[in-house]
Formats: structure tokens, C-alpha cells, sequence
């Protein structure tokens, strides 16, 4: 589980852990409620070849992965430097290759397994503010329905959830430091049909029906989750 630390991928491991599931959490912070902290940098190759060593010699390989960590920049297609479209790309699309390429073969020798990869509303649409995020999150899509289409054979269901405006922490604090802080706020709130901020928990529970057997039928799916935004773009 990545970026278990805080917001959507700290909501996600409670509600797993409340479940009976044994949860690794890998970010950059220890994930407090996690029973295994792997605590550093998802853009370093060499951090996600250490953690999963870490769970391999615990015998602990996942036979579910959510990879929930991303990082953004705000800006247009030409206001962000290319380094740090290599950076967005490295940890919200790149970290979950590599991290499919250790836990793939071990949910291939257990029989089958889930992986879960948290994508956004705006890989759907065109996003000035965020250029480099939504184009990271149309790739994190495809690269959903191509790894589906590829380990279904062995047993493996592949999905994506597309978040709206979710009330985190992090999300607050970036309405709440403008200067029209209460307007802002409003204002994201009435782009959403059912106007207000979807919740950490409501990800939660979305993520454990999909990695559930209650979902077994399910692959190569991308969920929205955005209180109706994605039916008409406001």
C-alpha cells in the first residue's frame, strides 16, 4: 500500500487493517496505522527494490497492491520544467510498474491477487492547472487496462478509481491558503452535482470491494468517484 501515510491511502489502511488484512505502507512518512512501515522515496528504484527485499524476507509479498501515492505541480503544459514531469511521472506512474514487477510474480505463484491503482477525474479532461498530474493519470488508465488484459490469465484483476475534489488534509490546505479561500471552496463544491467533497472513507470502502471476491468479476475497470462531476464538467 502506497502512500499510506495520510488523506485517501491512510484511510485505505484502516479500512483494510479493519477488515483482518495485514498491510505494509510505504511513503515517505511511517504510515502509523500500518503493521509494516517502509518509509522512503517511491521515485527511487532502489527504495522499491529494498522494501519489497524487506517483505520477501518476511515472507510477506502482497497478494493485493494499491498504489495510492502521487505528487503534483501546478501549471500549464509549459509552466512545469520537464524535470519535474519526470519526477509526477516517476512516482505516480512509473512506482507502480515497478512495484507490479515484484508483486505480479508472487500473486502469479499464490494463485491470483488484486492491484489497485488510485487515478483522478482529470485524466479525462483537459486540466491547465495540472498538466503534468492529469497527463500522469491518463497513463496510469491505460496502463490499468493493459496490465488487466495481461494477468487476467493468471488470475490477477487489475482496476482504477477516479477521484473528484476529496476532502484530505492536503486538499484543504491548498483551498484554504488562496486568498478567496471561502469562494474557492464553494466553488469546488458546486462542480459536483452532489455538492460537496467526497471522503477519504468513501475511497476506502470503493477499495475494498474492488480487491474483494465480491468484485472477482471485475477487471480493467476505471471507477469514477466524484459525486457526479465527471457527468457534466463544471
Amino acid at each position: 500500500m502506497t502512500g499510506a501515510a495520510s488523506g485517501i491511502g491512510a484511510a485505505i489502511v484502516e479500512r483494510f487493517r479493519a477488515e483482518g488484512a495485514w498491510v505494509a505502507g510505504l511513503d515517505l512518512s511511517p504510515a502509523m496505522s500500518s503493521d509494516c512501515d517502509l518509509v522512503g522515496d517511491l521515485r527511487s528504484a532502489a527504495f522499491i527494490d529494498s522494501a519489497m527485499a524487506a517483505l520477501s524476507q518476511r515472507q510477506a509479498m502482497p497478494d493485493i497492491l494499491v498504489h495510492a501515492a502521487a505528487i503534483s505541480a501546478h501549471g500549464g503544459v509549459l509552466d512545469i520544467e520537464p524535470e519535474r514531469y519526470a519526477e509526477i511521472y516517476a512516482v505516480n506512474v512509473l512506482a507502480a510498474v515497478r512495484l507490479m514487477r515484484h508483486c505480479v510474480p508472487a500473486m502469479k505463484a499464490q494463485g491470483g491477487g488484486a492491484v489497485l491503482l488510485m487515478s483522478s477525474i482529470n485524466a479525462d479532461f483537459a486540466t491547465p492547472t495540472q498538466a503534468a498530474y492529469a497527463a500522469s493519470k491518463a497513463a496510469l488508465n491505460s496502463l490499468t487496462k493493459t496490465a488487466a488484459l495481461e494477468f487476467a490469465p493468471a488470475g490477477i484483476r487489475v482496476n482504477a478509481i477516479a477521484p473528484a475534489s476529496i476532502d484530505t488534509p492536503l486538499m484543504r490546505a491548498g483551498l484554504e491558503s488562496r486568498s478567496d479561500a471561502e469562494q474557492a471552496i464553494a466553488a469546488n463544491m458546486q462542480r459536483h452535482p452532489i455538492a460537496r467533497f467526497g471522503t477519504a472513507q468513501e475511497v476506502a470502502d470503493l477499495s475494498l470491494f474492488l480487491v474483494s471476491e465480491r468484485a472477482a468479476w471485475i477487471t480493467g475497470a476505471i471507477y469514477a468517484l466524484d459525486g457526479g462531476a465527471s457527468v457534466t464538467r463544471r
